[in-house]
């Protein structure tokens, strides 16, 4: 019963993982035979893919299915629970069933649990918040090393600012620069990275940094090129969330007297002690009230853009108080 679910956000990660898993299941001259996929607008999806994996494989290999972007692990009606009950102990070993979505499964349903206690693999594929930058260049580091690509230390920041948490790009870019750099196994040059790589020149971390500092100006012209880049505005607004808590933080356990600052980044969920010092600078001029003063601004910005609010509009216009917020003495 070889059954496998796999959900996150890193879409790259999980397509990669399920190519992986595709590869090393089918063999490619029954492929054709031992291959189905069930979209989640097929009728009776789940139903069908059940059914299916009870299906010996034909030939040489196993066969596969795989039931895609499916929310068995947010809402399963009881004739589908009834049948996952049935069916998924008794899946045969040559047969595999793949269940992959973009939302975490709900580990109270009843299906979910079902789902944990058969699955021989049961793994979540998380971006990297945006605002973690310390991961984001380890990952940047590890993903060099597995393509082959030599970074020094302010290479691997670069490429780290330049493509974020986005994992599909870093892949993109790292294989980019392993071509340009194949007969050569010397790291790469901070010049040659900075002019190969694409860099939008803008992130929401530059964004942040705007707001906290007022600047009105710098923070439209920073969203501009982050909106003109494709950024999508719910990204945008989870980065300046995620570093505005964390000056938040940085700035209470400061103000309590706390001068550890791996105390401080332990409240703050701060990986690196040695930022502490870093981020008591950058919320020096800022007051606790001022900080607390801007999240509910963020929090009324998120949920103007889930409600489908005009993006451009409501962002100039919640950037705009938000900066007035940080230039108050």
């Amino acid at each position: 019963m070889p059954i496998y679910v796999y959900w996150g956000e890193d879409d790259f990660a999980m397509e990669k993982a399920v190519n992986q898993l595709r590869d090393r299941i089918l063999d490619p001259l029954w492929k054709d035979f031992n291959y189905s996929y069930f979209a989640p607008d097929q009728t009776d999806a789940a139903i069908a893919a059940l059914n299916q994996a009870m299906t010996p494989a034909f030939g040489a290999g196993g066969r596969l299915v795989w039931l895609m972007n499916t929310n068995l692990g947010q809402q399963c009606p009881e004739n589908v629970l009834a049948e996952l009950t049935r069916t998924l102990s008794v899946i045969p070993d040559n047969s595999y069933l793949l269940l992959t979505s973009r939302n975490k499964p709900d580990e109270r349903l009843k299906s979910t649990k079902l789902l944990k206690q058969f699955a021989t693999e049961f793994r979540e594929f998380a971006l990297i918040p945006p605002w973690k930058t310390e991961l984001i260049v380890q990952a940047v580091q590890q993903a060099a090393e597995t393509v082959g690509v030599k970074l020094t230390a302010k290479t691997a920041e670069v490429l780290a600012e330049s493509v974020g948490n986005d994992t599909r790009l870093l892949h993109n870019e790292l294989e980019k620069l392993r071509l340009y750099n194949i007969d050569n196994q010397t790291a790469l040059d901070l010049n040659t990275v900075s002019k190969l790589v694409r860099n939008t020149t803008q992130n929401s971390l530059q964004l942040a940094a705007a707001i906290r500092t007022g600047d009105t100006v710098k923070a439209l012209t920073v969203l501009t090129d982050l909106l003109n880049a494709a950024e999508p505005g719910l990204r945008i607004v989870a980065t300046l969330i995620g570093q505005f808590r964390t000056w938040l933080w940085v700035k209470i356990v400061t103000e309590s007297g706390e001068r550890n600052p791996q105390a401080i980044a332990q409240a703050a969920e701060v990986s690196n002690p040695k930022r502490i010092y870093f981020l008591q600078q950058e919320v020096k001029s800022l007051s606790v009230q001022q900080l607390i003063s801007v999240l509910p601004l963020l929090l009324e910005l998120e949920v103007s853009l889930k409600q489908g609010v005009s993006e451009i509009s409501v962002l100039q216009t919640k950037v705009i108080e938000l900066c007035q917020i940080c230039r108050r003495n």
